[in-house]
């Protein structure tokens, strides 16, 4: 088959769908990935074949235009802990508005989905793979006749809103049934000549990686995955020093990659992880580039900063890791059975966190309620009480029961010979 995978040029968002690709190109099919061209470097050095389309978006521009009030609208605790049955019509318009109009329309701009589609028309995939957002994907598979596919790296609550929103407009006057995101997708089809309906939201079927009990079952056809990780395109290599076991239990501190490749606020302070660690009797690993260290006064004596190394390979040694709530950290940890402190201050890392907490395999401490005290005491519990070691083993052992992306690979062939249309 041709498969032809499809992100915008964020390496967090991409980066989910890469065991994938591998796993379809080592099964024998061609696989192609496009993206705006800000992706092509970290593309190639996956070692995948890269298709650049369009300008690249400005997506960070806007952010910087439009400021904090661009995410003040979804901090509403029913949105962030994904409670969609309690957020009425009028919020989830708005949010809907909000989003199609600066982020949504944003990504997939003009000339990376006019692009795409007249790629796709001309290569011809079977089956176009897309990343949750980036409906370029759908609309290049709906021009060419191909099966479209979403990938998730983190639970829906994207389309848990939605379908709230639907229901919600449903029972409204036709006049007052506002849906910018069909609105503005039923434009960019018509200037390829074709119509939409709500598949090209959710694709034919959606690939989801998330474990059960995090995975949002929302009544769509569902192809779940093992998520396998992949730490992206910096180079993979262990250090001498994680080549021998930690003396003493070893803590692992990030803050992601995506803070630093973009101007997104980080609501985390280094001065406050540091100050909560630099009594304890622990090795802390802590993942921070030169600019993430600007403002802190010391180094704790206990702390070893390392720019990056892949979480992969550490994350087997460590007893906790303390993290900015992201999706690849979150679900890398859960993959290797280590508990985890886990921070988050919008969108699905809260909801993944407060998961985490159910589960009983880590703490959930909101950014903007980090203290050092707080975050030590948390800490300690996780290191002290064998509950959570216990609960966090059982959560891997659970993802490593989902099919890993070899083995499902003969299921996304069936789908595909059924759903495509040429």
């Amino acid at each position: 088959m041709r498969i032809l995978l499809t992100s915008f040029a964020m390496d967090a968002h991409f980066n989910g769908a890469v065991p994938l690709a591998w796993a379809l190109r080592a099964a024998g099919h061609e696989v192609r990935v496009a993206s705006q061209p800000a992706l092509t470097e970290s593309i190639v050095r996956a070692g995948l074949t890269a298709v650049p389309v369009g300008d690249d978006h400005k997506m960070e521009q806007v952010a910087r235009h439009v400021g904090a009030g661009m995410y003040a609208h979804h901090s509403a605790p029913d949105f962030l802990e994904h409670r969609p049955e309690h957020l009425d019509a009028e919020f989830m318009i708005a949010s809907n508005s909000l989003l199609t109009a600066t982020y949504y329309a944003q990504i997939n701009n003009d000339s990376m989905v006019d692009e795409l589609v007249a790629y796709a028309r001309h290569w011809q995939p079977d089956l176009v793979i897309w990343e949750l957002f980036t409906f370029a994907g759908a609309v290049a598979a709906r021009a060419s006749g191909a099966a479209s596919a979403r990938i998730l790296s983190f639970p829906d609550t994207f389309y848990g809103v939605r379908a709230a929103m639907l229901g919600r407009l449903a029972e409204l006057p036709e006049e007052q049934r506002d849906d910018s995101l069909a609105e503005w997708l039923s434009l960019v089809l018509d200037r390829h000549g074709c119509r939409f309906d709500e598949e090209i939201v959710t694709g034919h079927w959606t690939i989801d990686q998330m474990p059960p009990g995090v995975r949002l079952e929302l009544g769509l056809p569902t192809v779940p995955m093992r998520y396998v990780a992949y730490n992206g395109p910096t180079p993979a290599v262990v250090p001498d020093w994680l080549r021998a076991d930690p003396e003493r239990p070893r803590v692992c501190f990030t803050l992601g990659e995506t803070i630093r490749q973009t101007s997104f606020p980080n609501a985390v302070r280094v001065a406050d992880l540091f100050a909560a660690i630099e009594d304890l009797d622990i090795e802390a690993v802590a993942l921070l580039s030169e600019e993430e260290l600007a403002d802190v006064p010391a180094v704790p004596a206990n702390t070893r900063v390392v720019d990056r190394v892949p979480l992969h390979a550490l994350l087997p040694s460590c007893a906790a890791i303390v993290h900015h709530g992201g999706a690849g950290t979150w679900a890398t940890a859960a993959a290797y059975g280590v508990p985890q402190v886990a921070m988050g201050w919008m969108w699905d890392a809260i909801y993944r966190a407060q998961r985490l907490e159910a589960f009983g395999a880590g703490r959930f401490l909101p950014s903007f309620e980090l203290s050092p005290d707080r975050l030590r005491a948390d800490l300690v519990r996780i290191l002290d009480e064998p509950s959570f070691a216990e609960s966090a083993g059982a959560l891997s052992r659970t993802m490593a029961e989902t099919p890993s992306p070899v083995e499902v690979v003969p299921e996304l062939e069936r789908l595909t010979t059924r759903h495509r249309t040429r």
